[in-house]
């Protein structure tokens, strides 16, 4: 079973289609019991990283994605889910996020003119042995959708990287937590394996 956390933060349907296709059972739920029964979790998200935390907080959410986190079940956020692992995001001065990973959210800067919000397809360079990229060739062009990006405290947790004006963190790995900021489930076939090679985690 495959808990795909809902907070009100958009792209759970097409996750959960993403995750049926690969012949996993999928959850939507907010419920800590039932989050904590599956065997693994996905945490997507679009929108505001203050929003976001301030709806983790009033469902009750955050000790459960904390615990699962420690817990060594397989856990991905993806987007907006990946940047509310991390301690803060200049799109929210003082809000704490989850702090499960060390490291803050930036702005996109719009450097040599580039357009933000960074919305369409980009080559991946993938570094560090990342799991979720086994069978995912280095180059491969995956979907974003994103004004903020995360900057890993510990570049070793980065398995994938792209070049938009700065370095951005697409991809880290830590133990049992992996987060993207790209949108695997709106990625084509490639977005698809790296789905399914999260599933394969046990």
């Amino acid at each position: 079973m495959v808990a795909i956390i809902d907070y009100d933060a958009g792209n759970v349907r097409s996750v959960e289609k993403a995750v049926i296709s690969l012949g996993a059972e999928a959850l939507i739920t907010r419920d800590p019991a039932e989050i904590n029964r599956s065997d693994h979790v996905i945490l997507p998200g679009v929108g505001a990283f203050g929003d976001a935390m301030g709806k983790l907080e009033r469902y009750g959410l955050i000790p459960v994605i904390k615990e699962i986190a420690k817990s060594g079940k397989p856990f991905l956020g993806i987007c907006l889910g990946e940047q509310l692992l991390f301690e803060k995001s200049e799109e929210a001065p003082g809000v704490e996020g989850l702090g499960i990973l060390k490291g803050e959210v930036k702005k996109l800067s719009g450097a040599d003119g580039l357009k933000v919000p960074n919305i369409g397809w980009n080559s991946l360079e993938i570094r560090n042995g990342g799991r979720l990229f086994d069978h995912i060739k280095n180059g491969t062009f995956v979907y974003f959708v994103h004004s903020y990006y995360v900057r890993a405290e510990d570049v070793s947790v980065v398995t994938a990287t792209i070049d938009y004006g700065e370095t951005v963190d697409a991809a880290v790995e830590k133990d049992n937590v992996f987060a993207v900021q790209f949108h695997p489930e709106k990625s084509s076939d490639d977005g698809i394996k790296i789905l399914e090679n999260f599933l394969n985690v046990h």
